[in-house]
């Protein structure tokens, strides 16, 4: 009896060295500025409302879409992907252009429609701000056979009235 006592001592001392050397560092590797965090501070109402509006936008654009494409591309997953595979390969971030594209495919969208897209926006001039990339996306989706012209004025008239790049030369 008197060794099963002494074997649970080793034991317990093990298991407390092994506790400490796994919990230990954790503690000590806190951050020393001495300061609570700041809580977060809630939403505003305008960030609220500009958010509500930006997704209220995305969800017209795709109804847009859906309404003036027949077929598969028409469809709002098509749409969704199929712009976000254009935008993408506008910006040269072919690896993440590819992933989404392998989605699109396995959603049995055209893969016609993104090069017609992408060949639209090819045509125009470099949008600088990502709104008028959006934009130019947008249209050429809806439209692939657009000339430059045509497309710099349909955004302008989805979105407002927002400004647009001028169309290539």
């Amino acid at each position: 009896m008197l060794f099963s006592f002494e074997l649970r001592q080793v034991f317990a001392v093990l298991c407390c060295a092994a506790a400490l050397t796994i919990f230990a560092p954790a503690a000590f590797a806190q951050s020393g500025n001495g300061k609570p965090p700041e809580p977060q501070k809630p939403a505003t109402d305008a960030a609220k409302a500009d958010t509500a509006k930006e997704g209220q936008k995305k969800i017209d654009e795709i109804a847009e879409a859906s309404r003036a494409l027949s077929g598969p591309a028409g469809n709002p997953e098509c749409v969704w992907l199929g712009r976000r595979v254009v935008s993408l390969l506008w910006r040269d971030d072919l690896d993440t252009a590819f992933r989404h594209l392998d989605l699109y495919d396995r959603f049995g969208c055209p893969g016609g429609h993104i090069q017609a897209a992408f060949r639209c926006l090819t045509r125009f001039s470099d949008p600088k701000p990502p709104e008028s990339l959006n934009s130019q996306v947008h249209a050429c989706w809806i439209s692939p056979a657009a000339q430059p012209g045509t497309v710099a004025a349909a955004p302008a008239a989805n979105s407002g009235g927002a400004s647009q790049a001028a169309p290539a030369k």
